[in-house]
């Protein structure tokens, strides 16, 4: 039985399975969007999805937490301090996937995953007129 088995199998052990998450995540956290395979970037949204709530906890058991996943203390640094802050006040959808076509060599389907830049809400110069009237 597979009882709390989640996630792809895409064809590996795995220890080799968590080990390459681990990277695609770092790898994520450090250049802010990578290209990749449709399932693997599906896969990786969850990966770093959980990344970013702990850096929103900002404990020091959260620190630890992300510490025992990604590879870098300057990427967890950099999640905790930047990426925590940036979606404070955001619940979920992190990540975007971006659908690029097909590699060449298997024609696999490819993606970009990328962390998303919150949208900065500036008041326009014609709602700010109509107030002070």
């Amino acid at each position: 039985m597979r009882h709390r088995k989640g996630g792809v199998k895409l064809g590996r052990t795995s220890s080799h399975k968590e080990a390459m998450f681990k990277n695609m995540v770092t790898s994520l956290f450090k250049h802010n969007s990578i290209k990749t395979t449709d399932v693997k970037a599906k896969e990786l949204r969850k990966w770093a999805d959980r990344m970013i709530t702990l850096a929103k906890r900002g404990d020091l058991h959260a620190r630890r937490q992300a510490l025992a996943v990604i590879r870098e203390k300057a990427v967890v640094h950099k999640l905790f301090n930047e990426v925590g802050d940036r979606f404070s006040d955001r619940n979920g959808g992190y990540t975007r996937i971006t659908k690029v076509g097909f590699r060449k060599g298997d024609a696999a389907p490819v993606s970009i995953i990328e962390i998303i830049a919150p949208v900065v809400q500036e008041a326009t110069p014609a709602k700010e007129a109509k107030t002070e009237e």
